[in-house]
């Protein structure tokens, strides 16, 4: 993956995927497969069905996020009120997020398995979680 490209809008991400008889291998190495130094990992799991996650913006925060396992539906609006949806269904692609994109995610398979790579550690202020208040920062 070339970075040199504009990661102003979020976008698929393809990870390296090796095969093999015995059963596939995909890793991520910093920095040639993601446009930042990860400081922050976790993963959500056991969502109960018709549930949604998410539904905020980071102020500064990029994000990249995978289905390991399952699959699910990232909706991102950005700050010029255009919305997306992905749906993540292969461990070897990941959902780059800018900083100031608005995501939540639903429809989640029985057993899936989100893991996000964050650009920082984990900071509350960093957070904007009305998505009123989020319409008003592009103004």
């Amino acid at each position: 993956m070339d970075f040199k490209d504009d990661f102003n809008t979020p976008r698929i991400i393809q990870f390296p995927k090796i095969q093999d008889p015995k059963g596939n291998l995909t890793f991520i190495q910093n920095p040639q497969h993601v446009p930042f130094e990860i400081k922050r990992t976790f993963w959500t799991y056991d969502i109960p069905g018709g549930e949604i996650r998410g539904g905020h913006a980071y102020k500064s925060q990029e994000e990249i996020i995978i289905a390991l396992s399952g699959s699910f539906d990232v909706i991102v609006t950005n700050l010029l009120g255009k919305t997306e949806k992905f749906s993540l269904n292969r461990s070897y692609y990941g959902l780059y997020l800018p900083k100031l994109t608005w995501r939540y995610m639903e429809n989640f398979s029985t057993n899936s398995l989100s893991l996000h790579l964050s650009s920082k550690e984990f900071f509350e202020e960093d957070y904007v979680r009305e998505f009123e208040l989020f319409k008003k920062l592009s103004q």
